[in-house]
């Protein structure tokens, strides 16, 4: 999209609440150099550009009058008027109840903008006005310390850039003291970050410096001042990344701290309908795609503590199965459970192996095809890893052909994988598919002795690591033993 107004103001507007008589709205919009032609109403929805989410549309008539209307009860927010070469646009604030006339020309967009019937989109301007200016001093400063050829230049730049950010900092506080209920006022507090005490600070002992003390402040009052019961949020571009940074940045990537985090998130929203259920959708949708092991166990959580227990009301019955029905496949083999039996029959010797029967300090449970790319490249590897290493450590591998055997022999005559035990399935009677959420190949778990699994959906990359951390785990554990004898 054709950016016509800075982003850096999109992340900072917002419109005064009031109570209204009627639901709906009614916008005419008037360009004077616009005619028989599209315009659309849109708006965001937890996130920035480029996603906005249109709600209406009208076509300007030949004297370029659109009128867009609804008596629909509206959730106010940052709404845009998106012209039909769906590049150029603006943002205004738009309220439930809210009757106005908005007249513009495309060609000179974003100046000269009016409003009629709108005190809050007055007031909206003139703090876009403010903002620019704003940005066009923060343009010129940092043209300034590019500049800078001594210390003294550099520090004289960052001591204009932090004077002219005290005067941003003053507009969002002086605003929020004299509307203290609008919404513009609940967008500058959402958008409010801690400040961190300057100062040494120290442990309870009070003499060792707390170098965690930065970190345990900002995190602790990062949400103070965001209201999670105020929906006309979800209409503006900030939450999505108020949660991205709380969340991927600020919370440690263990399945306990981020089940903890989204319960008192959810907690937070409850009896709201938006963002609750932006919340939820986010915090799912963040843990199903990660690539950090063992965040499917916190998918499972949320399944089971939201989606079944009632919470997700805007899912369709088949919606809602599918997210139980993806939750049952992992639940078994999350990290932390002992993983399912795989008893099958060796294909060399055709003698039935138990997977859980067989004795190992370590066993590395690989599903894979001699068909498959992937695991043509892979499995030399971990069988190098394997005997260079791992074996010495108490590593036995098992593997599970999921397909095409008949190519195994033409595999085994180039690469022998000797001392593994190799099985198959062919009339598939042992459900490993489901039972380890086998969907693509290869697909490596890594379990200790007791076959509780320890790492999942690995590569080459990983195993050793994986291997060197519960080593040292181990060992850091038989010497807290030893000092408590």
């Amino acid at each position: 999209m054709k950016r016509i107004t800075l982003i850096a103001l999109l992340l900072l507007t917002g419109a005064a609440h009031q109570v209204f008589a009627k639901d709906g709205y009614r916008i005419q919009v008037k360009f004077t150099d616009m005619k028989d032609s599209m315009v659309f109403l849109a708006h965001y929805f937890g996130e920035p550009l480029p996603k906005i989410y249109k709600a209406d549309s009208a076509r300007f008539d030949k004297n370029g009058v659109a009128v867009m209307q609804s008596k629909e009860k509206t959730l106010g927010g940052i709404y845009i008027i998106l012209l039909d070469d769906k590049k150029t646009y603006f943002e205004f604030l738009l309220n439930n109840g809210d009757d106005m006339t908005i007249t513009a020309t495309a060609s000179k967009l974003p100046t000269g903008i009016k409003f009629k019937g709108s005190p809050d989109n007055d007031q909206f301007m003139e703090y876009v006005s403010f903002l620019k200016d704003f940005g066009t001093k923060q343009q010129e400063l940092q043209k300034e310390f590019e500049a800078a050829k001594t210390k003294e230049d550099t520090a004289d730049v960052r001591t204009k850039s932090m004077a002219e950010s005290k005067k941003l900092t003053d507009f969002r506080k002086d605003y929020i003291k004299n509307n203290p209920k609008s919404m513009l006022a609940s967008i500058f507090r959402a958008l409010e970050v801690p400040t961190v005490p300057e100062g040494k600070h120290y442990q309870a002992d009070g003499t060792t410096i707390d170098s965690n003390f930065s970190y345990n402040y900002y995190k602790k009052h990062y949400w103070d001042d965001f209201n999670f019961q105020d929906d006309r949020l979800i209409h503006t571009p900030i939450y999505n990344g108020k949660l991205d940074e709380y969340i991927n940045k600020m919370t440690l990537p263990w399945p306990d701290s981020m089940e903890h985090e989204a319960d008192w998130l959810l907690k937070q929203t409850r009896g709201t309908k938006e963002l609750f259920k932006y919340t939820l959708w986010w915090l799912t949708h963040n843990v199903e795609n990660s690539k950090i092991m063992g965040m499917d166990e916190v998918f499972v959580y949320l399944v089971e503590n939201y989606y079944m227990k009632g919470d997700a009301t805007w899912l369709s019955n088949e919606d809602l199965q599918k997210y139980t029905d993806r939750a049952s496949k992992i639940a078994p083999n999350v990290i932390g459970n002992v993983a399912p039996e795989v008893k099958l029959k060796e294909i060399s010797t055709g003698k039935e192996i138990s997977m859980l029967g067989t004795k190992a300090k370590y066993t590395l449970l690989i599903f894979w095809s001699p068909g498959c790319g992937h695991c043509i490249t892979e499995m030399p590897i971990i069988d190098s890893m394997y005997k260079a290493s791992l074996k010495a450590k108490g590593v036995k591998i098992y593997t599970v052909i999921t397909e095409e055997e008949k190519k195994l022999d033409d595999f085994l005559k180039k690469d022998k994988l000797d001392g593994w035990i190799i099985t198959s399935d062919p009339d598939h009677t042992s459900d490993f598919r489901s039972k380890y959420d086998v969907y693509s190949t290869p697909t490596i778990y890594l379990l200790d002795e007791k076959k509780i699994i320890r790492g999942k959906r690995l590569d080459h990359s990983n195993i050793g690591t994986i291997i060197d951390f519960l080593e040292k785990k181990e060992k850091k554990e038989k010497e807290q033993k030893q000092k408590h004898k």
